[in-house]
């Protein structure tokens, strides 16, 4: 569902001016000089910041970069991150697609993706944040033992996404499809939050970049076909 848009947006975004990026490509190959000293992760969909803001806190040695198109659900991110006086997390309203304008080959060393959108259509399977195209994207800006976090309610998407990434030679390390079986599984978003009190299984993984693993240079993309999740997974939406 579409965030109704808010009418008071840009003041509330003036005011947590400190803690977002206007011209993150400005920063391109130079993160670690203006956050010396702090591993650089990336989270790509931040939404409401639960999860951003949660994850900062308990990892002070960190800088946290939250991306999100949507700057009204991103707002709320950023309040959060005020109220709660978090020093060590940046906002960018962007698309991933731009990721290497804004990152150098290597800069970033851990990377969040947490309950994307499943675009369940075939003809839509490229715009999932685990397709090779995104993947190969993550490659270029990770350097070899830099890691993808997936988490996802939708069994289908996850086990499809399995798919790609170990296609596209990443290590598959920590493969769960009940990440909450034995209590809380670490720093949850809004939504996890949600679906762990309705009882709905979260599945997670950590892809590994490699020396196999493909990046923009290893060639064309492989086109998807038949990437319905419907018809990938045999399983109905």
């Amino acid at each position: 569902m579409r965030m109704r848009k808010k009418p008071n947006l840009q003041p509330r975004m003036e005011r947590c001016a400190a803690v977002q990026i206007m011209s993150p490509e400005l920063l391109r190959g130079r993160w670690h000089d203006e956050f010396p000293g702090r591993a650089l992760w990336l989270e790509i969909g931040c939404g409401k910041g639960r999860f951003t803001v949660g994850t900062a806190q308990e990892n002070p040695e960190a800088e946290l970069v939250a991306l999100e198109k949507v700057e009204d659900a991103m707002v709320i991110a950023m309040e959060r991150a005020c109220e709660a006086k978090t020093e060590n997390v940046r906002f960018i309203s962007m698309d991933a697609l731009k990721l290497r304008e804004v990152f150098a080959p290597g800069e970033v060393e851990r990377i969040f993706v947490n309950f994307c959108d499943p675009w369940p259509k075939s003809r839509d399977a490229k715009h999932r944040l685990t397709s090779p195209n995104f993947l190969r994207i993550y490659a270029d800006i990770l350097p070899l033992g830099g890691e993808v976090c997936f988490k996802t309610d939708n069994l289908p998407l996850f086990e499809w996404s399995l798919e790609q990434i170990k296609a596209e030679g990443w290590e598959v390390q920590g493969v769960t499809n009940d990440l909450h079986e034995n209590g809380e599984g670490g720093v949850m978003t809004d939504y996890e939050c949600k679906f762990r009190e309705m009882g709905v299984k979260i599945n997670r993984l950590a892809a590994v970049k490699t020396q196999e693993t493909k990046n923009g240079a290893s060639g064309e993309v492989p086109r998807l076909r038949n990437a319905a999740l419907s018809d990938a997974r045999g399983i109905n939406e």
